[in-house]
This record gives structure tokens, C-alpha cells and sequence, in this order.
């Protein structure tokens, strides 16, 4: 139960930064739209890159300098074109707040939230390399893991449904345009972080 304990915990410290995957689960519940899918791939692919790093994907990866330079410079450009859409979407005075907008399709949306999940380099760092890293120092690595998966589970499942909560209360378009321009602040910032490692 230690591991299980230990792997919820430093699970939890590194995804509660908003990133990449959180800004897009808040925005989708803030919107109420498709909340229990977003949360559940978000939830399921950190699961997936957790085992991947505890069965050794991340020391193999590791050792292979070109492929990391090449998902950073990727992910980077990913995340700055992300960065740029939320800022025309905050800068945009004619823009309608999200929530009177028609829902995006649910294929669309589950392909956004793959991409930002798998096309950004954090996610791989935190979830294959530092989590598989620490989890092999565990006596119980897969207890670990588990203790970490279900940490990613629980955050994104109380972000996505807080938010979907608090949908009403930030339905006002001055409410969306700070939201969106704090998104196009936090992408730009890993953007670049990335750029410039």
C-alpha cells in the first residue's frame, strides 16, 4: 500500500500544473461537452505511458538523443499553433463565449485531446521517464504505477467535472476571453520552453 501511496503522490505533484492536457480539460468542462470522454483518454493514456515507462520504454528512449530533439521540436510547434488559437479566440471582440457555440463533434474533440497529449513532450518526460525512474526505485514498481494512474485519474476526473460544475457561473464572454488568453499564455510558455531547452 506504500508504493501504491508513493506513486498517487509524486503522480500528483507533477500533473497539477496546468499544462497542455489540463488547460484542455478545463475548457471542455467549462463547456460541458464531452467531459467523461476527454477525462477518461486523458486518464487512460497517462495509465498507458505510466506502464510504459515502468516496463523500461523510458531508458530506451532515453538513449536515443534524435527521436527526443525531434518530438521537443514537434511538440513545440504543436503547442505554440495551440497558443495562437486561444489568443485570436480571446483577442477576437465578435468572438461568442464557447458555451453558445455548437458543441464540436466527438471524433474531433477525442483527436484534439490525443495530440495534446501525445504530440507534447512533457507528458513523456513526466509519465515514461520521471514516473518509470522513480517507480523502478519502488520495491514495487507496479504498485507504484497504479498508485500513480490512479492520482492521474482522480485530477482529471475532478478538474473535468469541477469544471463542468462551475460551467454556469463562467458562462459571461469576459469570463471565456481570460480564460483563453491564460491558455495562450500557458501554451506559448511551454512552446518556447521547449524551443529553447
Amino acid at each position: 500500500m506504500t508504493s501504491a501511496l508513493a506513486g498517487f503522490s509524486v503522480s500528483l505533484a507533477l500533473i497539477v500544473a496546468i499544462g497542455a492536457q489540463n488547460a484542455f480539460v478545463l475548457r471542455q468542462g467549462l463547456r460541458r461537452e464531452h467531459v467523461l470522454p476527454v477525462v477518461l483518454t486523458c486518464a487512460a493514456s497517462d495509465a498507458l505511458l505510466i506502464a510504459a515507462g515502468i516496463a523500461g520504454v523510458g531508458a530506451a528512449v532515453a538513449g536515443r538523443p534524435a527521436l527526443l530533439v525531434a518530438v521537443r521540436w514537434l511538440g513545440a510547434a504543436f503547442l505554440l499553433g495551440y497558443a495562437v488559437l486561444a489568443a485570436r479566440r480571446a483577442l477576437h471582440p465578435g468572438a461568442l463565449a464557447p458555451t453558445d457555440r455548437p458543441p464540436a463533434p466527438l471524433r474531433a474533440t477525442i483527436l484534439t485531446c490525443l495530440a495534446l497529449t501525445y504530440v507534447n513532450p512533457h507528458v513523456y518526460l513526466d509519465t515514461v521517464l520521471l514516473l518509470g525512474t522513480i517507480a523502478h526505485r519502488d520495491p514495487r514498481p507496479w504498485l507504484f504505477g497504479l498508485g500513480a494512474a490512479l492520482a492521474s485519474a482522480a485530477w482529471f476526473g475532478g478538474l473535468g467535472f469541477g469544471a463542468y460544475r462551475l460551467g454556469a457561473l463562467l458562462a459571461r464572454p469576459v469570463a471565456w476571453r481570460w480564460l483563453d488568453g491564460a491558455i495562450a499564455v500557458v501554451m506559448a510558455a511551454v512552446g518556447v520552453s521547449l524551443v529553447t531547452l
